[in-house]
């Protein structure tokens, strides 16, 4: 896919879950920390996406940032992941519900294009379905139109993933799964995204592993770097190739996972991290 090859990837993610009312003032707090790539998701259940566009439209009319300064990255979700406060008509085909979701996202982030657009977890825990199929090749022919640069899925198993390549022409750009260092850092996906060339990106690296954050491994590496445990294992996920993404809505946090860009760690500290609890 030749945009994949050329678009700047971000160094870091911030997302936008769970903030509710506090979306607008967080994302707008993360873009004058210095954070340029933002995950949202057309979901009101977990998100408010028209907040995070709220927080965009004060950055654009104040003059600090332009759209193209930006990687926005948002998401398709079906009905059982949402609440009664649908982005798009539930009697619909699944594809007239892609294309209402994706135009209701344009309009809350106040955009005309999309540079991450994520189907938000296969409808089915034991296979690529059906239902996935037509999503995602709505999704590809959306993106064919000009206004969607990258696509991307999340909440997937390798058993997705194998399916979803043997079937699609198309592979996805991006894999977003919450990562557990008890289960190798999602070893395997991360295999198969190397092996073809998808990014991955990585969430709850800190909350899903407050176990590694306290080994005192990390508790070394991170006192000689004098650094943070969190800075730590945000260093470890990209120099294994992650995408990470933190979430924090702290503004001196905010500062720390920036700053870990700065940090670098051997391969034997890279090594011992990958087993430390896999």
């Amino acid at each position: 896919m030749s945009d994949k090859k050329v678009f700047q990837v971000p160094d870091f993610l911030y997302g936008t879950a769970w903030k509710e009312d506090r979306t607008t003032t967080l994302t707008k707090l993360a873009l004058e920390m210095g954070f340029r790539a933002i995950d949202t998701a057309n979901q009101r259940r977990h998100y408010f996406e028209a907040g995070v566009g709220e927080a965009l439209a004060l950055a654009y009319r104040n003059g600090t940032l332009k759209r193209e300064d930006l990687f926005l990255q948002t998401k398709f979700t079906y009905q059982r992941g949402q609440d009664h406060r649908l982005p798009y008509d539930p009697k619909a085909s699944l594809s007239t519900q892609v294309a209402q979701s994706l135009n209701s996202s344009f309009e809350h982030l106040g955009t005309n294009y999309i540079d991450s657009f994520v189907l938000h977890g296969p409808s089915s825990g034991y296979g690529w379905s059906d239902s996935d199929a037509e999503v995602w090749e709505t999704m590809r022919k959306e993106r064919d139109k000009g206004h969607i640069k990258l696509l991307g899925v999340s909440n997937v198993s390798l058993e997705h993933l194998e399916e979803m390549v043997s079937i699609h022409k198309e592979i996805p750009a991006f894999v977003q799964n919450r990562c557990y260092a008890r289960f190798g850092w999602d070893r395997g996906v991360r295999a198969f995204c190397r092996e073809k060339g998808i990014i991955y990106q990585g969430f709850s690296l800190l909350t899903a592993n407050i176990e590694v954050l306290r080994h005192p491994l990390i508790f070394s590496v991170a006192t000689k770097l004098q650094a943070t445990p969190a800075q730590v294992i945000f260093c470890f996920a990209r120099l294994i190739g992650m995408l990470p993404m933190t979430g924090t809505s702290d503004r001196e946090h905010m500062k720390e996972d920036l700053d870990s860009l700065k940090l670098s760690l051997p391969q034997d500290v890279l090594a011992a991290i990958e087993t430390i609890a896999g």
